[in-house]
């Protein structure tokens, strides 16, 4: 495909919450338009493993996973992946441009603002290769994307992906752009463009690598920004499809401890653990879409890395938090098995993984009741609080 490049490069940009917006000084740009960004940036990590000392278990592998919990807690840091080197690169960041961060980026257009995001699958791609699974990737890239700039209200117009390999295998490259596409089809966006990099000795054999683009808009007056979020308001979750498209560096981590293969069966399941963690991301661009049209819908947070700890927070003003209702929404197995199988704690669990929630939508009481009583799957999960952070109980 050919490379589709829309905009360009600014020297000095200057950002601030809300969105507050402010015309570039770059003398390489010359525009009459401000640039506008929401919240601080937000950083998601994927590195590669490093090796962890682990006994080796010798004994079948029902009882290996059976034992899995008697040994060391695995944490995403031991995967290879620092949240809080993450944590600092933001708050360096912001020190060059303040204000960066939220889920998406919004650049004013009349009375509307595009709103802009990108990302990536990160180390489910390792899975792929493991398992053969290429023909749902694409929609994890997609649903990665859009479902960032939906938390601003905004409809998906369209979408651009790069796609790097060392060496181009046509038939394998059809498999992912058809997923891509679907994906699309799921978001009602165009599938515009792209860029497809053929790079010898780059990457190892039969692997490539994926990132995905998106562009929305939404009427100005229209904006979800969580400004009007309140003591006493509804946190709804959507449910997820399973990990989605993050914490996968500890989920391998955890398979290779659990001596398990992704063609056995999830323990207590019918699917195989590849099944289950190939699951493709859902896209919720037109069941959110939905809801917002509705009207009382003050925040949305896209549950992806940093799980509930850090992005519920993203979306609230200062001096507020989330109390989240615990059991208040079925898990599903494979992260039962994840933290059975790595012996990890549940606050880690909470912050690498979305637990079964992918979208949690902040809503008016009397728009809570009309969610839940839809007749779509949605759960009450927890409350808006005086405070900080995210609390449990």
């Amino acid at each position: 495909m050919n490379a589709t490049t829309v905009g360009a490069c600014l020297e000095t940009i200057k950002y601030a919450v809300g969105p507050s917006c402010q015309k570039s000084n770059s003398s390489n740009y010359a525009s009459p338009y401000k640039f506008c960004y929401l919240s601080r940036r937000h950083t998601t990590l994927s590195f590669s493993s490093r090796k962890l000392e682990s006994k080796v278990c010798s004994k079948s592998k029902v009882t290996c996973l059976a034992s899995g919990n008697q040994g060391e807690s695995l944490t995403y840091k031991d995967a290879g992946v620092d949240i809080d080197a993450g944590s600092e690169l933001v708050r360096r960041i912001a020190k060059m441009a303040p204000g960066i961060g939220g889920f998406g980026g919004l650049f004013p257009l009349g009375d509307s603002y595009l709103v802009a995001g990108t990302d990536g699958v990160g180390t489910k791609l390792k899975l792929a290769f493991e398992t053969g699974i290429h023909d749902t990737i694409g929609i994890d890239l997609v649903a990665m994307s859009v479902n960032d700039i939906i938390t601003s209200g905004a409809k998906p117009l369209f979408f651009l992906d790069y796609y790097a390999t060392s060496h181009l295998d046509v038939d394998l490259a059809e498999k992912v752009i058809k997923g891509i596409v679907d994906g699309c089809q799921q978001s009602d966006c165009a599938l515009l463009g792209g860029e497809t990099a053929e790079m010898p000795d780059f990457y190892a054999n039969g692997e490539y690598d994926l990132s995905g683009f998106a562009v929305g808009i939404v009427k100005k007056e229209s904006v979800i920004n969580g400004k009007n979020i309140s003591v006493g308001d509804v946190l709804i979750g959507l449910p997820s499809s399973g990990v989605h498209s993050n914490g996968f560096s500890l989920v391998r981590r955890v398979l290779a401890k659990s001596g398990l293969s992704l063609k056995d069966k999830l323990p207590g399941e019918s699917t195989t653990l590849g099944e289950a963690l190939m699951a493709p991301t859902v896209i919720y661009v037109k069941q959110v879409l939905h809801i917002i049209s509705k009207g009382g819908i003050k925040g949305i947070a896209h549950i992806t890395g940093g799980g509930f700890t850090d992005n519920i927070p993203r979306v609230f003003p200062k001096g507020l938090g989330a109390l989240i209702y615990n059991d208040s929404w079925p898990v599903p197995p494979v992260f039962k098995w994840i933290q059975t199988a790595g012996n990890i704690e549940d606050s880690e669990m909470k912050r690498t993984f979305n637990m079964g929630i992918g979208m949690v939508v902040v809503a008016s009481k009397e728009a809570a009741e009309r969610i839940l009583n839809e007749g779509e799957t949605a759960y009450r999960i927890g409350e808006v609080i005086s405070g900080d952070g995210v609390s449990y109980q």
